[in-house]
């Protein structure tokens, strides 16, 4: 195979994947009309259905402008020679290969960070202001994007850093010693998130006495689950938009409550969602999920072992000098049609442990209560409560809410 061959292998991956897209967005599109199903025409009146059609339909023009623009720009970074550009400005300032790499990485995630900038503000300042979601102010969203790229360049930098020198010096072996690497950050990730990640972009504070929290700790009595941290984060310093969601092991685990959830929802409807998440818990989605994504990410670095230092892949891209950093960037395409498969499964998965969770918090709480909740979330977020059946299936990690009602009602 000739690097020209491959060149246009790469090309045709990247256009093959945004028409797919596309044609889902396009498939889902066209279902923003239809009529609800009976047993979730409560979800909106008239007058709120109409505004989450208009809401649902501007979202899908500004995603098509928004996706097209990063793809032409996509393309002509690839048929300009710009990673070879770019390689060769590295160069000019260090012949040391980490630093290279670390260089290479940072002027092209600045340059894809201000590239998407306007997007992110049209998004959030227009759309999302529009209707009413919006609680952002610019120097949240300012301070926002300087936390992310300072996060990026600490910790992405650093796993950079060890897995180019794993790979010279243990050269295809590198995948074995990236792998534990990555497998202990990833653990600890998971178990500190909440007390080191979370504090950078927002505020947690212990849930207060009250009935509320009376009535988690009873639920979690009832069903033998210690839950002593039990935090309420400002999420409505960003978006009227609510969520909750569990986090850490043993003696870290945590419940974490968004303050517009309580304010959206009731006391039993709240503890309804929580029984959901101890589902997740109990049942070990958890764990399940942390495994599934190390074995996969074992998978990928293998496979990554065995390709990466062939300099054909430098090659396709313009670049002469064979390198570990051109050569991932080269890989990580090829890879896609994998890594779509393997999302299409971690996909379905989730949505298997979403039902699973429904019916724990069912069994073990009641099952009306967090109908009543998910419904106020969809109409509060205005929620898609028609999507296109293929849109799901490749797309969403959790049923949709006809779904989900459906089976809560069995």
């Amino acid at each position: 195979m000739t690097p020209q061959t491959l060149f246009y292998i790469i090309i045709g991956i990247i256009v093959l994947n945004f028409i797919i897209d596309k044609i889902l967005d396009h498939l889902n599109a066209q279902h923003f009309n239809d009529e609800l199903p009976a047993e979730i025409a409560d979800v909106y009146d008239e007058k709120e259905y109409k505004r989450s059609q208009q809401y649902k339909k501007e979202r899908y023009r500004f995603s098509l402008l928004s996706s097209s623009i990063s793809m032409i720009a996509t393309l002509l970074f690839f048929f300009l020679e710009g990673f070879a550009y770019v390689d060769d400005l590295a160069r000019s300032y260090t012949d040391n290969s980490i630093l290279i790499a670390l260089i290479f990485f940072g002027v092209i995630g600045m340059a894809a960070s201000i590239l998407s900038l306007p997007f992110s503000y049209y998004s959030t300042f227009v759309i999302e202001e529009k209707y009413g979601f919006n609680k952002t102010t610019v120097k949240t969203f300012v301070l926002d994007k300087i936390k992310g790229l300072f996060m990026a360049a600490i910790i992405g930098g650093l796993l950079m850093a060890v897995i180019v020198w794993f790979y010279e010096w243990a050269g295809e072996a590198f995948w074995l010693y990236t792998w534990g690497v990555v497998t202990v950050f990833s653990v600890f990730m998971n178990m500190f998130y909440a007390r080191l990640i979370v504090p950078i972009f927002n505020k947690q504070k212990p849930l207060e006495a009250g009935e509320l929290r009376s009535r988690i700790e009873a639920y979690a009595n009832t069903v033998g689950f210690t839950l002593d941290k039990i935090f309420v984060i400002d999420g409505s310093k960003r978006s009227t938009k609510a969520n909750a969601y569990f986090s850490g092991f043993g003696s870290e685990k945590r419940v974490t409550l968004y303050d517009t959830l309580i304010n959206d929802l009731e006391d039993e409807e709240i503890v309804a969602v929580l029984a959901h998440e101890v589902g997740h818990y109990k049942k070990k989605h958890i764990v399940i999920n942390l495994l599934a994504s190390i074995l996969t990410t074992g998978f990928t670095l293998w496979v990554l072992s065995v390709f990466v230092g062939n300099p054909l892949l430098s090659e396709a891209l313009d670049v002469s000098e064979p390198s570990f950093h051109i050569g991932l960037i080269a890989f990580g395409i090829l890879f896609t049609p994998i890594s779509e498969l393997t999302g299409l499964l971690m996909n379905y998965l989730s949505r298997k442990f979403e039902y699973q969770a429904d019916n724990y918090a069912k069994t073990t709480y009641n099952g009306t209560p967090l109908i009543s909740a998910l419904k106020k979330l969809s109409r509060n977020s205005l929620s898609n409560l028609t999507p296109h059946p293929a849109y799901v299936f490749v797309h969403y990690s959790h049923p949709t809410l006809l779904q989900r009602f459906r089976n809560l009602k069995k």
